[in-house]
């Protein structure tokens, strides 16, 4: 379907729905970075099962086995039944298992136990996945409880407080281990390393287990043995190709250390990568590929497997230049403790991106800014790479567009119009600023460990970044670097974080549950410490109906200032019980009564909470020698078409 010439993906099942993205300015890419290009995202998408693997020890069996009674032409394909399992397996693949991606619990399936048996014996064994001496019988009593039992492996990661979060977390980074375990297990590693000055990303790429006799060792991931090694000797094949085709020596140079380092496994090589990545600045295509984010794992330490190819959007790239090369300008003018800021920042670069390929824990949802890498003594001495991607964006926007959301829930005509007039370039400068700046802010104190904020680091990094660039939106400055046209702007971006954070990020969340999930932790945090710190500013007014109102909007931003300097100080001196005090005071429970008034009023939108994008096709059109002479980009593909190529072209696993 197409909308001013933008297409997108009319497809909606359960929470969610599909979009699509266009590659804007791919046709005046040179020969040689499409090539890089379609290497780049071919070594994206073969990391797609080492994703599933890592979010659930069960994913890859059981999305195997819903493929294979999907696709098998002897099933009755009309029955209800059978459209709950399609329903099922379509939530299976958005999310790479068994879990839901943002709220982390276990789907509950719309079809039987009885119907699944029945569909396994119905179906050619061949084509399931039965270890040796497997029957269908066995195959479906080991996979029964995972699928259909609420209490069995119910949460893929749990950060509920005094929990065991390991042993309660189905994520699969750990193997019989505990949480005490893991934690004495790399303290004591980081204590016996403590006088080097570039310390790796401890447990960064591996499994941490337990032998019979109770010690504790690593599995690393890497392409020579171990679980993830077929996986990663594709996606080094594909890197390999890209290597030959590199824009500049530099991005060669980085590309082999990234083979080297899936090789050998060794994190001192992933420094090493990183070091290189942060200077690479002289190219029209990048990329993103590896273990990177540790949201997926309750203590913080473990990287999903996630890839994204992108390319310069040269246009929207000056603004977060302009940014960017002020950088030393907003963190000596920052409200924070002067011990906590960069007497000097160094290397910090940001570009607006066009997304050409997602891949991983970046698919099909992704995220809308970036800001890499994530060691903070890399930050400091090398600088930091942020990205903001303007097609995605873009896609969002579109989307949202007259669904009658801001309608429902601002109510006020005058914010309503000052909110379509700069909510969008609001949103944009917000990203930026958190990705560019925020991230790349303040300093830890000389000794501080980066992981003491243990399950909570996660919250309190966002949370830090989001007030950073609140903080900023509001400042003149904005106006005086030509990034803002009207010193009222920020008014739009301030109300409507909010009414997000207090009120309207709730629709995403079941009724009983709390918050989990480490952004929305931070906006609830952010939004209800202002409210209760406001003394009347800002006003949560339930009469008719709940809606956010604030009468002083430089109070409002005083407050993001105090709230900064508190969560700078915290992570800067790795104090874990202000966070955790912050973190479970703010940010986690939840009003049940405007919980249910929430949902209800968008119940009555017809809206789906989450949407998530189908990946363009690309297509190499060869010349008469073999050679690759263009890149043709399709964006006809169906999800479900997608999907199942996925499963059929970068199985490595299973």
């Amino acid at each position: 379907m197409t909308t001013n010439g933008f297409l997108y993906a009319d497809e909606r099942f359960a929470d969610l729905q599909m979009l699509r993205y266009r590659l804007n300015g791919f046709e005046q890419l040179t020969i040689g970075q499409k090539r890089l290009v379609y290497y780049l995202s071919q070594a994206t998408l073969f990391g797609r099962d080492i994703t599933f693997d890592q979010f659930g020890r069960f994913n890859l069996l059981i999305r195997k086995v819903l493929e294979t009674v999907y696709t098998d032409p002897s099933i009755d394909r009309t029955t209800d039944e059978f459209h709950e399992l399609t329903v099922y397996l379509k939530r299976l693949w958005f999310s790479s298992g068994i879990y839901h991606h943002y709220g982390c619990d276990k789907f509950v399936p719309g079809f039987t136990p009885q119907y699944l048996l029945s569909a396994m014996q119905q179906v050619d064994a061949r084509r399931l996945p039965l270890g040796e001496e497997q029957t269908v019988a066995g195959l479906f009593n080991l996979l029964c409880p995972v699928i259909f039992d609420p209490e069995v492996l119910p949460k893929r990661v749990n950060m509920t407080d005094g929990e065991d979060l390991v042993a309660t977390s189905a994520c699969n980074f750990y193997e019989n281990v505990s949480q005490a375990e893991a934690e004495q297990f790399y303290n004591e590693m980081k204590q016996a390393d403590v006088r080097n000055d570039e310390p790796p990303s401890y447990g960064l790429n591996s499994t941490l287990c337990k032998l019979p006799d109770g010690r504790l060792y690593e599995e690393v991931w890497q392409a020579g043995s171990g679980r993830y090694a077929n996986a990663l000797r594709h996606i080094v094949y594909w890197l390999r190709k890209a290597a030959e085709v590199a824009e500049t020596p530099e991005q060669k140079e980085l590309t082999d250390s990234l083979i080297r380092y899936y090789e050998q496994g060794s994190l001192e090589d992933f420094n090493t990568y990183c070091k290189q990545w942060v200077r690479c600045l002289d190219t029209k295509v990048d990329y993103i590929n590896g273990f990177i984010e540790v949201y997926g794992d309750p203590l913080g330490l473990k990287g999903s497997w996630e890839g994204l190819v992108e390319y310069i959007d040269e246009t929207a790239t000056l603004r977060t230049r302009t940014i960017s090369s002020h950088a030393q300008w907003f963190e000596d003018h920052s409200p924070v403790d002067p011990r906590f800021r960069k007497p000097v920042v160094k290397g910090v670069s940001a570009r607006v991106i066009c997304a050409a390929m997602l891949g991983g824990d970046e698919y099909p949802a992704t995220a809308i800014g970036i800001n890499l890498p994530n060691a903070d003594w890399i930050r400091a001495r090398h600088g930091s790479k942020s990205i903001t991607i303007s097609n995605i964006a873009e896609a969002y926007n579109r989307a949202s567009r007259g669904n009658g959301f801001l309608e429902e829930f601002v109510g006020d005509p005058d914010m309503l119009a000052l909110i379509y007039k700069y909510g969008d370039i609001c949103d944009d400068l917000h990203t930026d600023l958190h990705e560019c700046l925020g991230h790349g802010s303040g300093q830890l104190l000389t000794g501080v460990d980066p992981d003491a904020l243990k399950a909570y680091g996660s919250t309190i990094e966002e949370a830090r970044a989001d007030l950073f660039a609140l903080y900023y939106l509001a400042d003149p400055k904005m106006v005086e670097l030509g990034l803002l046209t009207d010193t009222e702007a920020f008014k739009a971006h301030y109300f409507t974080y909010m009414m997000n954070g207090l009120m309207t990020q709730l629709v995403r969340i079941r009724p009983g549950q709390q918050i989990e999930e480490a952004h929305m932790r931070n906006r609830a945090l952010i939004a209800r410490w202002c409210l209760a710190h406001s003394e009347g500013s800002v006003v949560l007014d339930s009469t008719p109906v709940s809606k956010v109102r604030i009468l002083d909007y430089q109070a409002l931003r005083q407050l993001f200032a105090k709230l900064l300097a508190e969560i700078q100080r915290i992570k800067s001196e790795g104090d874990y019980d202000a966070a955790r005090q912050l973190v479970e005071s703010y940010g986690v429970t939840i009003d049940p009564v405007l919980h249910r008034e929430v949902l209800s009023r968008y119940e009555k939108l017809n809206l789906a909470p989450y949407k998530g994008f189908i990946n363009p096709w690309l297509l190499p059109v060869y010349d008469s020698d073999g050679e690759i002479a263009d890149i043709q980009v399709n964006y006809s593909e169906s999800y479900e078409h997608q999907m199942l190529r996925y499963s059929s072209e970068y199985a490595t696993l299973i």
